[in-house]
């Protein structure tokens, strides 16, 4: 029996073990967890974005950071 047997054997034995199969992707629990928005270009950013990375976009917004995140509240700052 060679090792392209013993694959095929072990894909086989793998796809009746219970849970196999199912989708890992967290594509849409990152969508959801976009919730911080850019009034301006509407650009959405995770939940987990620091200020700096936000000034930093607003000024490629060629905008002032409260005009781009008026609603922003640090969290570090609770």
């Amino acid at each position: 029996m060679g090792n392209g047997a013993k694959a095929k054997t072990k894909r086989e034995r793998d796809q009746k073990k219970p849970g196999t199969g199912v989708a890992k992707s967290q594509l849409k629990v990152n969508e959801a967890a976009k919730n911080t928005i850019c009034q301006r270009c509407r650009q959405t950013f995770l939940c987990t974005v620091r200020r700096d990375a936000l000034e930093a976009h607003s000024t490629k917004c060629n905008a002032a950071f409260d005009v781009c995140f008026p609603t922003y509240v640090d969290p570090t700052k609770k």
